[in-house]
């Protein structure tokens, strides 16, 4: 069963930018109460989508750096990403059918 991986500025390029499959990425902060509420959601879809979609989590506090160059200026922000390109921006907290809704054509 697949889990949100944690990347940082140095991991991210690997993770993100060269992977094989999607990669929908989370840039959230530990003082954020509505990426709190969206984590468990994602922690659901990346074990059912196991495979198909990885979940990496971008803690924008400590890696001001990627927030800055995919400018971030909400949280939770989240941005899918396919052959080191973002497809889908997806901005704030949702239930899991809403978001799954966007992520239709992805997953």
């Amino acid at each position: 069963m697949s889990q949100p991986i944690t990347i940082n500025e140095q991991t991210f390029a690997e993770v993100v930018l060269q992977s094989d499959i999607p990669v929908l990425v989370d840039f959230w902060a530990a003082w954020c109460g509505p990426c709190r509420a969206l984590a468990p959601i994602l922690d659901q879809i990346a074990a059912e989508q196991d495979g198909k979609l990885r979940i990496a989590k971008l803690n924008v506090d400590e890696n001001p750096t990627i927030a800055a160059q995919y400018k971030i200026s909400s949280i939770p922000a989240l941005k899918v990403f396919q052959n080191g390109e973002v497809v889908r921006e997806i901005v704030g907290a949702m239930p899991k059918p809403a978001l799954e809704d966007k992520l239709a054509g992805i997953i």
